[in-house]
């Protein structure tokens, strides 16, 4: 049975990886993309979904979270990381996109899989082992989502929306965003809280956490692969 979850939990991450080459990008999708470019005025609920759209599909998004909660078995810490994320992820997006501020995507990408990376690493117990201290995990949740913001708000400025409406719709997507995040994460719990009574969970745990650092680094490497080509 232990043995099941974990697979099921490395397939999910093989096709989270799976996904077509815009995804790599920490793309809107193309339909999005045109609609975006295209609406102009106060768009609340098209805008709520298009955000709770991005969260659900955004592979990278997900991965972190998953590293994020792995270990966290009380309602009450998961609370407080998720809004951790939450906060930086909002703060970075709606200012990034306001105040017209982009970073590259590629980077950008990059440094977000690298935060896959770090979590799964923080999970294992690396950074005790190899370097004798523990990491504070509540700031660089916090850290990692501002960047994980900016990844969205990159990508937001690229397709030149409409500053008429531009602050509610994005308040509109925000909205949307943690309504994704909520429900990625309520399936992440589902899936943890039966593989987590099982005797194997412990077992387990090293290898999907291996997978999941495999899996960041293999985003990071194909975005640094795609900022020295273009």
């Amino acid at each position: 049975m232990a043995r099941r979850h974990a697979l099921t939990l490395l397939t999910l991450l093989v096709m989270l990886l799976g996904a077509s080459g815009d995804a790599f990008a920490h793309a809107v999708a193309e339909g999005d993309k045109g609609y975006i470019q295209e609406i102009y005025g106060v768009h609340l609920i098209s805008f709520v979904y298009l955000g709770a759209k991005h969260m659900v599909t955004g592979y990278d998004h997900i991965l972190f979270l998953l590293g994020v909660i792995f270990f966290l078995y009380r309602m009450q810490h998961i609370a407080i990381y998720v809004s951790l994320f939450a906060i930086g992820h909002s703060m970075t997006m709606l200012l990034g996109v306001y105040f017209n501020i982009g970073i590259n995507s590629y980077l950008i990408d990059a440094i977000i899989g690298l935060s896959v990376v770090y979590k799964a690493l923080d999970n294992i117990g690396a950074y005790q082992r190899w370097f004798g201290f523990q990491p504070n995990t509540k700031a660089a949740t916090l850290v990692f989502g501002l960047f994980h913001g900016f990844g969205l708000s990159s990508k937001i400025i690229g397709y030149n929306i409409s500053p008429d409406g531009l602050v509610p719709n994005l308040l509109a997507f925000n909205v949307g965003v943690e309504i994704g995040q909520l429900l990625a994460l309520s399936a992440i719990l589902i899936v943890m809280g039966f593989w987590r009574r099982t005797a194997g969970f412990l077992r387990h745990a090293y290898t999907a956490n291996v997978a999941m650092m495999c899996a960041g680094f293999m985003l990071v490497g194909y975005q640094l692969t795609g900022y020295f080509i273009t």
